[in-house]
């Protein structure tokens, strides 16, 4: 078994792409962009698959996807339920949404015990990001308390045909490691080619080899104290807010300025691609094709 864990963040609901975008088929022989993920990481190394759902998913998404990955990893479920907040601390009535990414990450706080990736359910990171991960956790430096990484995306191979998105650019220091995350919100590419960010005022023009986080992390087990920490901190500032998230790259942010953390930042120039919108599966079906002729990936990822 792998000494690395891939913690899979799959309790999103996919309002602006209509359903949950987790279980769309998007192979040639119907499998869903995780079924990739899961796959790339197992032959990097990892030896366990911790899926963070919500509780009424775990049925149907272990007959979809995590019985065919069992044969080849440990697969856990660990679940973000609104409920799962510090003592004290109680969501606003009514509340629906999930508590956001940092929450996430933090609901997989007792199936997790050694270094782990992060990843989102709905997207394709291809083979090299999470390799760079597996070479992370294969240095001494990735046991170092607060030592972590991240697998930035260069902007411009981010970016879907059919709709403006949300990108958080990194913020390098003088090393080359974290700094801070700036989110871009309404960012498209324009009939010139130039990429811009026109959700603010006003719009920004954006570099389209800019380092971007698509939530390809690598962290050592310390993080969840430090997100409990932070939840707790959140809660009692935003807690009655029904749509307040606790986010993890702003949770990740504020370790690095409290001097509590380092990320180092590997940048890969493979083309990251995903379901934000509905119109976007015809294009992830075609890259999918695509990198099976290349011979990449086989044809069926997993034995019936």
């Amino acid at each position: 078994m792998g000494a690395w864990a891939l913690l899979v963040m799959a309790a999103g609901v996919g309002s602006r792409f209509g359903g949950l975008k987790q279980l769309e088929p998007v192979g040639p022989s119907g499998e869903r962009l995780l079924d990739y993920s899961v796959y790339d990481a197992l032959r990097a190394g990892a030896g366990r698959v911790v899926v963070v759902l919500r509780r009424e998913m775990e049925e149907g998404f272990h007959a979809l996807l995590g019985q065919r990955w069992a044969s080849r990893a440990e697969v856990v479920y660990a679940f973000q339920d609104l409920d799962d907040v510090p003592a004290g601390f109680a969501g606003p009535p009514g509340r629906s949404k999930p508590w956001g990414t940092g929450h996430a990450v933090l609901a997989a706080r007792r199936a997790v015990t050694g270094p782990f990736a992060v990843i989102n359910a709905d997207d394709f990171y291809g083979t090299e990001g999470l390799a760079l991960l597996a070479n992370f956790f294969a240095t001494a430096r990735s046991a170092v308390q607060g030592s972590h990484a991240l697998v930035a995306y260069r902007l411009g191979n981010t970016l879907s045909d059919h709709g403006s998105v949300s990108r958080g650019v990194c913020r390098l220091d003088g090393e080359g490691r974290l700094a801070g995350i700036d989110e871009r919100l309404g960012v498209r590419r324009r009939e010139d080619g130039s990429i811009w960010a026109e959700g603010g005022d006003p719009p920004l023009p954006l570099d389209p080899d800019a380092p971007v986080s698509m939530n390809l992390w690598g962290f050592g087990p310390d993080l969840f104290g430090h997100l409990e920490e932070r939840f707790a901190a959140f809660l009692a500032e935003r807690g009655q807010d029904p749509t307040a998230e606790f986010y993890l790259p702003t949770a990740v942010t504020d370790l690095i300025d409290a001097g509590l953390a380092t990320v180092e930042v590997f940048t890969t120039s493979s083309r990251w691609f995903g379901l934000t919108h509905r119109q976007d599966t015809v294009a992830v079906r075609r890259h999918l094709e695509e990198l099976g002729e290349r011979g990449i990936y086989p044809p069926r990822l997993w034995p019936v």
